[in-house]
């Protein structure tokens, strides 16, 4: 049987294998979960109950109207970008928005610069397209803050058709400074290339406050804006995401629409529009016990010296295990094998990701204690 070539070169990824174990093995407590561990919100809950006889339609492929122009109306206030609902593409989750901005902007072997350790979705989407990856680094030094200087080196005006960033950031938890992301600006402005902006965490932030580059003097024409309802509002089951920017990008976009998933489903975008009317407060509920977790693990795992910077966003603590071992495959696999631990190797994320885990605190507190207890006794026998 014959499997395309596209196909063989994507990578293998663990992510895949640790849901399954978690799912089949009851005793394994995982700390791999990219998903909220709470319900969606009971609004949410009664009003799907409510409208389920009325969803059973397509929608059109760019999106109903009424969520376009909730989601226009949101950005306008809570972004500072200045858009219409010609500039807005409903798809189903984010990632959805990322491979049809993919398609529209990028021409085979043009360049998409990917800050490493960054979403393991990333690399996959860039390769599927048959455009050129290029790494720039992530440093810990830098609190996984991106460096322009490392991104000038790489840009080409010929060949970079795209940079991808991610704040609040997966796997890190580090979040973009309105400083860098004007440097960005001006470099994307220089070199003539777009920025794929991944918003998805962008209200599961702490102590910082989050900046959407679209909201820049200039990038209207430079940005394209990834967002989604699966982490804001803990409703990723429902596959509601979408993407905001030039309106020749989001036509084009659309166009491929048909071609992808016809539509988001109807039934999420009619929740979506709930969700934009009924506030933060449950999110502010969830972003207040993720900081209750946050500051558990970031201590636990310091004292049982995997350093690991504090998150300033998104669930997710990244942890040097090099003191223990450089391998992070075989280090997350001695965990399961052992203690029943579940965390993501840092290879995962790419190449710069190697000699680290991710570990989600979109667990619950006591789990996570008891994650943590199994943890410091299986490093003190290392």
């Amino acid at each position: 049987m014959h499997i395309s070539e596209r196909e063989s070169e994507l990578p293998e990824t663990m992510i895949g294998r640790l849901i399954r174990i978690s799912a089949e093995d009851k005793s394994v407590i995982s700390l791999g979960a990219g998903e909220p561990d709470f319900p969606a919100p009971p609004a949410i809950v009664a009003y799907t109950k409510k409208i389920a006889g009325d969803c059973s339609h397509y929608s059109p492929p760019e999106g109903r109207r009424d969520l376009r122009e909730a989601i226009a109306k949101k950005a306008r206030k809570e972004n500072g970008i200045i858009c219409s609902p010609e500039n807005i593409i409903v798809t189903s989750g984010s990632q959805e928005a990322l491979l049809l901005a993919a398609a529209s902007a990028l021409d085979v072997s043009e360049q998409v610069i990917i800050p490493s350790p960054s979403f393991l979705g990333y690399l996959p989407t860039a390769e599927i397209f048959t455009a050129q990856p290029v790494a720039v680094p992530l440093r810990e030094s830098n609190n996984w803050e991106l460096d322009p200087d490392d991104l000038k080196k790489v840009a080409d005006r010929k060949k970079t058709g795209a940079l991808i960033i991610n704040t609040p950031a997966n796997p890190t938890g580090g979040v973009l400074s309105k400083k860098t992301l004007e440097e960005i600006a001006d470099l994307a402005v220089e070199f003539d290339f777009y920025v794929f902006s991944d918003e998805a965490y962008e209200k599961i932030i702490y102590e910082k406050k989050h900046f959407s580059m679209g909201s820049l003097n200039g990038m209207q024409d430079y940005v394209i804006t990834l967002q989604t309802f699966s982490k804001s509002h803990a409703m990723c089951g429902y596959r509601l995401g979408y993407a905001c920017g030039p309106e020749e990008i989001i036509k084009a976009m659309t166009k491929m629409q048909p071609y992808s998933t016809i539509c988001a489903p109807t039934i999420s975008q009619m929740l979506g529009v709930k969700a934009l009317q009924m506030g933060d407060a449950y999110t502010k509920q969830m972003v207040r016990e993720y900081r209750r977790r946050r500051d558990l693990i970031h201590r636990r795992l310091n004292d049982m010296e995997l350093a690991t910077k504090k998150p300033e966003g998104a669930f997710y603590a990244f942890s040097n295990i090099k003191k223990f071992d450089k391998n992070s495959i075989r280090f997350s696999r001695e965990m399961i094998k052992k203690i029943k631990v579940a965390a993501m190797p840092g290879s995962e994320f790419g190449r710069f990701g190697e000699g680290y885990i991710r570990c989600s605190y979109a667990t619950d507190y006591r789990l996570i204690e008891k994650a943590m207890d199994r943890m410091e006794k299986f490093l003190r026998k290392k």
